[in-house]
């Protein structure tokens, strides 16, 4: 398995900054998330960047949820053979040969050594086969999959086209999923499970981590897992690529919450902020609590001012949609 560590205190890039307006005395206005499809417009890049969602009027009107879909206790799905086809995936060639290029290369057999609380949290941690990349992770032994909802779509419009997505676990375990709940203004969303290929380890359940129970405090260490992207968008010329593994573990610890800003709103910005390393293709990485083992948010921005990351709170995960997700995870 490809997979990467790096400490809070190497490897890391500072990303272009870029001149933010000063917030109002009355009213907070948190910077804007620092897009892929933002740097690509800045950087010029050939391919067209993807549009940027304001912030939703509310909480009714941005959130969309699957009606056929219902979460409940076990949730059957189609078994996928070894061999992927584009007949059967819906995917180009290019598409279905990335996909089989990332699973090769999760598979690799030369990987470090890792503690029990790293080794499960890399498991139960996914890539999107997509070129743009984006990172989720299973929070249900069912295959309930917690993500940013950009790294879904970046608007209703795009959401509509793109019902499915493929991605694939830390173990090269390929599943076709579909969102189930989309909430731009939380910048959250949960995808099933319904088609995978055969488990590669023992059991009949999809590795998994659990939400941790309380927030955890300031300075609290963590780790995230992420899924970098292969394109080096900190250079003006396109193309660059950055030879980053497939996976990376990154140790921190967590800065706080930005001050004044609503844990319930990280449609610009996260509201949690943490030093772990992340690149483009992290959104959706588990921050997770190395003392418990827990997940206690996703990395989905970064502070073009201050440098620091950004993630969404456990607290926004928890309300998801309206949904109790909770209640469901404890069943």
């Amino acid at each position: 398995m490809e997979i990467e560590i790096i400490s809070e205190a190497k490897g890391r890039r500072r990303q272009p900054k870029r001149a933010i307006p000063s917030s109002s005395a009355t009213e907070f206005q948190p910077p804007q998330r620092r897009t892929r499809s933002r740097a690509k417009e800045e950087n010029k890049a050939i391919r067209a960047p993807l549009t940027t969602i304001g912030t939703p009027p509310s909480d009714s009107a941005s959130a969309i949820t699957t009606e056929s879909t219902s979460l409940a206790d076990s949730t059957p799905y189609t078994t996928l053979p070894n061999t992927l086809t584009t007949r059967l995936t819906g995917l180009t060639k290019p598409q279905l040969a990335l996909l089989h290029r990332k699973k090769a290369q999760l598979q690799d057999p030369s990987q470090p050594s890792l503690d029990l609380v790293t080794a499960t949290a890399v498991e139960a941690t996914l890539v999107f086969a997509q070129e743009e990349a984006g990172t989720a992770v299973c929070i249900s032994p069912a295959g309930l999959l917690l993500t940013c909802s950009h790294c879904v779509a970046e608007s209703p419009e795009e959401l509509a086209e793109t019902e499915n997505k493929w991605l694939l676990f830390a173990s090269g375990q390929v599943v076709q999923t579909k969102c189930i709940s989309w909430d731009p203004k939380r910048d959250l969303a949960l995808l099933q499970i319904v088609a995978a290929q055969p488990l590669l380890v023992n059991g009949t359940t999809f590795p998994s981590i659990s939400p941790a129970e309380h927030p955890p405090a300031p300075g609290a260490p963590l780790l995230c897992i992420g899924h970098p992207g292969s394109e080096d968008l900190e250079v003006s010329r396109p193309g660059v690529k950055t030879g980053y593994d497939v996976l990376h573990i990154s140790t921190g610890h967590l800065r706080g919450y930005a001050k004044g800003q609503d844990l319930q709103d990280n449609s610009e910005i996260g509201a949690l902020k943490h030093d772990c390393w992340t690149y483009w293709g992290h959104s959706g990485a588990p921050l997770v609590e190395r003392t418990t083992g827990r997940l206690v948010g996703l990395h989905s921005s970064w502070d073009d001012e201050t440098g620091m990351r950004r993630g969404v709170p456990l607290e926004a995960s928890s309300r998801i949609d309206g949904l109790r997700l909770r209640k469901y995870l404890r069943k």
